[in-house]
């Protein structure tokens, strides 16, 4: 477990294309364009918050991180001013009707209509995680240990709490994120891709 530095976008993006469905292998959904959830999921937060990049890896290469916002409307109002105007430029918006869209052309959308949201109380939970490991990597206590240093450096940085949002079709996250000690905040949406917000307070047990 270390610090993210520079060299690591590579890696850590095609961890995010391994977990890139609902937690399982997303590589056949993005051939056409691998990197595209990483330009979502990953590079924002290595390039903007690197004090809360932390990366996982063993001899076989990069296999995980955890991410961290300190403040998650300030990292937002950057994301869409000092990211999200290069991706709109590079990858136009799809046309067409939304239902026959590819998952890459799902996620292109989704760099011109991002996604703000957050759960309330927002005073209580303003800064926000995400984490995904590599199937080698899981079950042997990693994504805790890499969960917990991110929350202790928001908590010394002044944060009082964090949230996250999982897709219910990802009930193994929950799980996880229950035992650690997260609440279930707030449902958005339906069906599979409905998304579950979870929280927790940096100062409770």
């Amino acid at each position: 477990m270390r610090d993210a530095r520079p060299g690591d976008e590579s890696g850590a993006y095609h961890v995010c294309l391994k977990t890139g469905n609902f937690g399982a292998d997303g590589e056949p959904f993005y051939r056409e364009d691998p990197d595209a959830l990483g330009r979502v999921f990953v590079g924002p937060y290595l390039t903007l918050e690197p004090e809360f990049s932390l990366i996982l890896e063993d001899d076989d290469g990069l296999c995980g991180y955890a991410l961290g916002a300190f403040d998650s409307r300030t990292f937002y109002q950057r994301y869409d001013s000092e990211w999200r105007p290069r991706l709109c430029e590079q990858y136009p918006m799809p046309a067409g009707d939304p239902e026959t869209w590819t998952r890459v052309q799902q996620v292109y959308a989704w760099y011109h209509q991002p996604d703000y949201y957050c759960p309330e109380p927002y005073d209580q939970f303003p800064s926000h995680l995400h984490i995904d490991l590599l199937e080698r990597a899981q079950g042997r206590g990693f994504g805790r240990r890499l969960m917990t240093e991110v929350q202790e450096r928001l908590h010394r940085r002044g944060s009082p709490g964090a949230h996250l949002g999982v897709f219910q079709a990802n009930p193994r996250a929950m799980g996880f994120y229950r035992a650690l000690g997260f609440r279930e905040l707030v449902r958005v949406g339906d069906g599979p891709t409905g998304c579950v917000y979870f929280g927790r307070s940096f100062t409770s047990p």
